[in-house]
């Protein structure tokens, strides 16, 4: 039987974390469980998860490392990570039903939300370059086998780039298993620092630390100092 285990790092998420939960509750099987990891958040995010999660875990802020907290804590022979702005549907779950008996991890293909025509070609252009490159990031919610994730010893400890970082390492045992049910997450990125500059930044973060630059560096040129 496949059972799997949602972690979703939070970090005040009070304005939309209610309806994230409530698709992941409603996408999940009776068997899995949903794991929040709340990472010091100010805005009663925590106390929002108590009504969805089975299980709200506390650990100091940063993706990886609340994702890991999570994943030490899952039961589940598959691994989900899903960020706190992505939607979740009943399809995404049985999709993963569906993974050949030899598979190791995977992503799937995603969507922006919102009416813009470039998030549309956005979407379809990380889709097509994660399938060229077989290299994942959070934003399609990247899955795993429990044991295999363990193997590797989890998320690397730094602040930006872990999810690069993990589907690096994950390729070089197997390439991921792309799947095509599309995952809706928020396009806020986008909308608040502009499509153009956010592409930008994005694409020049990634040159950098492809060249080997220090993560922390990157996440204070993308966070801000």
């Amino acid at each position: 039987m496949t059972t799997v285990s949602v972690i979703v790092p939070v970090l005040n998420e009070a304005h939309q974390l209610a309806d994230v939960l409530a698709s992941v509750r409603r996408a999940l099987k009776d068997v899995d469980e949903l794991i929040v990891v709340d990472g010091g958040s100010t805005d009663g995010s925590a106390d929002i998860a108590t009504r969805f999660a089975s299980v709200v875990l506390h650990s100091p802020p940063g993706r990886a490392v609340q994702m890991n907290a999570g994943a030490e804590a899952a039961n589940g022979n598959w691994l989900w990570f899903v960020h706190a702005d992505s939607e979740l549907l009943p399809s995404h779950r049985k999709a993963l039903e569906s993974l050949p008996a030899n598979a190791r991890w995977g992503r799937f293909d995603v969507r922006l939300s919102g009416q813009q025509f470039m998030f549309t070609i956005i979407a379809g252009l990380m889709n097509i370059r994660s399938r060229l490159t077989g290299i994942a990031t959070g934003d399609q919610g990247i899955f795993v086998r429990h044991d295999v994730f363990q193997a590797l010893g989890g998320f690397p400890s730094q602040p930006l780039m872990e999810d690069i970082a993990l589907s690096t390492a994950l390729r070089k045992q197997a390439r991921p298993c792309c799947l095509r049910p599309r995952l809706v997450t928020s396009s806020r990125r986008w909308q608040q620092r502009g499509v153009w500059t956010t592409v930008w930044l994005m694409w020049r973060l990634r040159w950098r630390y492809w060249r080997g630059e220090d993560p922390s560096r990157l996440h204070q040129d993308y966070y801000g100092r």
